[in-house]
């Protein structure tokens, strides 16, 4: 925030006029033309400017570049406040270099998520980017691993952070809190809220006949070539109460790209399978729907205004998957899928899960006929 950046910037300054720093440097004074919280130059034409995530740094240029903690743990559930963090980080304050070959950035912050501002630079490899990772316990995550050598009793500090202060803070930040800001590691140890590892993967799906109902859900997104995937998921219902998933359809399509493998898909899953199709709120939601009806016709199509929070969507679905009722039939879509339940919700994407969530609720949903209905 710009509170904090102005006290931080603020208690620098004071270090600079300290007596201390003044015997240690006795040439550098602060220069009285420029001398306020956000900037504050010296006599030596060196100068400090601070500012928060978000602001203009627009005709600032700096031999060193500092970024911390640019997103905290409550912006970070927000897809809004994560993009603006990271397009700062990727557009704005990388080009404000006096030199681009020479000008160093330092980021410092803990991991709060799978996409969080340091993915944009740990990502870039080794022979660009150092990174040094310290857990508050010793993980494989502890980079370079020599730094594990320093590890007591396999704490980072056992005296800031002994075991006693880690188990309570796992029980007050919550598994996600503490796989992210204590272990570095945005994915929570052991799964989060699904437990991927317990779902059934198997060669061969059983027959037809062998599933009360058969459903097919999607969650469409209109992003060639990037950003958020369009996902149909094919799921049955077992006589003997399990859960199938039988095939996956995903892509970052056009819109009508999308629609064409929408029908496709219908096409090769058989009239007998039923359509579900999310909708998404608004005038622009309804319309997509209608025109996936319109093509899809001759099918069962059911459209679905998907309400609430996607965490309380998926629950009824995690508790089926955590308790092995979930079996898979082995394709190239098992380990993406598998991976994006072991992150949700911290995860980039969670379409998947989403139309997961639909397809489920289809075969979970009780109907009751009456009279001549």
């Amino acid at each position: 925030t710009d509170a904090l950046a102005l006290d931080l910037s603020g208690k620098s300054r004071q270090i600079v006029e300290s007596p201390l720093y003044q015997k240690t440097f006795p040439n550098i004074r602060l220069s009285k033309d420029t001398n306020s919280k956000s900037h504050w130059a010296n006599t030596y034409n060196g100068d400090r400017y601070a500012v928060a995530v978000g602001g203009s740094v627009t005709g600032m240029h700096a031999h060193v570049i500092v970024i911390d903690d640019p997103i905290n743990p409550r912006e970070v559930r927000s897809k809004a406040d994560l993009e603006t963090a990271k397009n700062w980080c990727k557009e704005t304050i990388s080009s404000r270099k006096v030199n681009k070959d020479l000008t160093p950035t330092f980021v410092v912050m803990q991991r709060l998520h799978q996409d969080d501002p340091s993915t944009l630079y740990i990502e870039r490899g080794e022979a660009a980017v150092r990174h040094i990772c310290l857990p508050g316990e010793i993980t494989p995550a502890v980079k370079p691993i020599s730094l594990q050598d320093y590890y007591q009793n396999g704490l980072f500090d056992p005296v800031r952070l002994s075991r006693p202060t880690l188990d309570r803070m796992q029980v007050e930040l919550g598994q996600f809190g503490y796989s992210g800001q204590i272990l570095q590691d945005p994915i929570p140890l052991g799964g989060g809220m699904f437990k991927p590892e317990r779902i059934n993967i198997v060669e061969y799906p059983p027959g037809i006949d062998a599933f009360t109902k058969i459903v097919r859900y999607w969650d469409k997104a209109a992003t060639k070539g990037g950003g958020d995937w369009s996902v149909g998921v094919k799921m049955g219902l077992h006589k003997d109460g399990s859960y199938w998933i039988l095939d996956i359809c995903r892509g970052q399509w056009s819109s009508d790209e999308r629609e064409r493998q929408i029908v496709a898909c219908a096409n090769r899953d058989g009239k007998s399978v039923r359509i579900g199709i999310e909708r998404e709120p608004g005038s622009s939601g309804v319309d997509s729907v209608k025109d996936s009806v319109k093509r899809l016709s001759g099918f069962r199509v059911y459209p679905n205004l998907a309400s609430g929070k996607k965490e309380l969507r998926a629950d009824t679905f995690s508790v089926q998957v955590n308790a092995g009722n979930v079996y898979m039939v082995k394709g190239a879509y098992n380990n993406p899928y598998l991976e994006e339940l072991a992150y949700f919700p911290n995860g980039k994407h969670d379409d998947q899960v989403d139309a997961s969530s639909g397809a489920f609720s289809m075969l979970d949903k009780q109907r009751t006929r009456l009279g001549i209905l």
